[in-house]
């Protein structure tokens, strides 16, 4: 069967509506309880009470963390034991058991990792396990890497996502993000060989306001239909353009093409080619 699952057009909101199969890809809806804590719904707000992220809260449903091991440390290896579904991020998660002293851990679920199998028992390239990148072959496909040895996985975590190794210089080795970035890694960095699960994430179709606000998002106006008092889009009478060189946040500040990158900042001298060049 189909990783997507349709609904028949009952309504204008399941016409358009799509989801995950989950019961063709998880085993279990059961988090694993000792390693879950509860998470606290701050509607956007910061420790003072202001808003600093605008549109959440409301009536978002209440969600679980899952403490996930982004730094590996399986020398004997490790089983997989289920895939689980994470309301806290686009991938799925897998719970496995550390051969070497028995203890069960939250890891990515990445594309090719099976229940009930072993994996890192062996110098073989095997998919889902973890290496250092200056031993993965040039060509290949990685996800989880860290931006710096020993410091766990950083980047390349949400579904479906993956850097492809473009070379081996020395010290460093250099990878091609989801961005279309090119930058060098250290070699001793950490790194995931695969891509990360549930890459049909990317065809789910929301289909309807509802399922937004149930993951905590409110409604967002346009500036462009709100007074000149509370936007710089705003005023005017019926349709209009917004009246500036280009568009602004609702602070006046410019909203597209600005660069906020600082030019000094340390790693830059790592980034080979930036996202948006051709």
């Amino acid at each position: 069967m189909s990783t997507i699952k349709l609904y028949k057009p009952t309504t204008p909101g399941r016409r358009k509506t799509s989801v995950i199969n989950y019961k063709e890809i998880l085993t279990t809806d059961t988090p694993y309880k000792k390693l879950t804590t509860g998470k606290k719904i701050n509607a956007g707000r910061n420790n003072s009470g202001k808003i600093t992220v605008r549109h959440r809260g409301a009536s978002g449903i209440r969600k679980v963390l899952r403490d996930i091991t982004f730094k590996r440390s399986f020398k004997k290896g490790f089983k997989v034991l289920t895939i689980e579904y994470d309301p806290n991020r686009t991938g799925f998660i897998s719970l496995v058991i550390d051969l070497e002293n028995g203890e069960k851990k939250y890891i990515l679920h990445t594309k090719d990792l099976l229940v009930g199998k072993t994996y890192n028992l062996s110098k073989d390239f095997e998919d889902g396990a973890d290496y250092e990148l200056k031993d993965i072959p040039v060509g290949s496909f990685v996800c989880q890497i860290e931006l710096n040895p020993n410091q766990g996985a950083k980047i390349i975590r949400s579904a479906g996502s993956y850097a492809q190794v473009t070379a081996q210089e020395g010290r460093y080795t250099t990878l091609k993000l989801p961005s279309g970035e090119i930058r060098k890694f250290l070699s001793e960095c950490s790194c995931v060989l695969g891509r990360i699960g549930n890459q049909s994430h990317e065809l789910v179709r929301i289909g309807k306001a509802g399922r937004v606000r149930k993951k905590g998002f409110r409604p967002t106006v346009r500036g462009k239909v709100m007074n000149p008092v509370d936007h710089p889009h705003g005023g005017g009478e019926a349709r209009n353009p917004i009246g500036l060189t280009s568009p602004k946040t609702p602070w006046g500040k410019i909203a597209l093409g600005v660069k906020t990158r600082d030019k000094k900042k340390a790693s830059s001298k790592f980034i080979i080619q930036r996202r948006n060049k051709k």
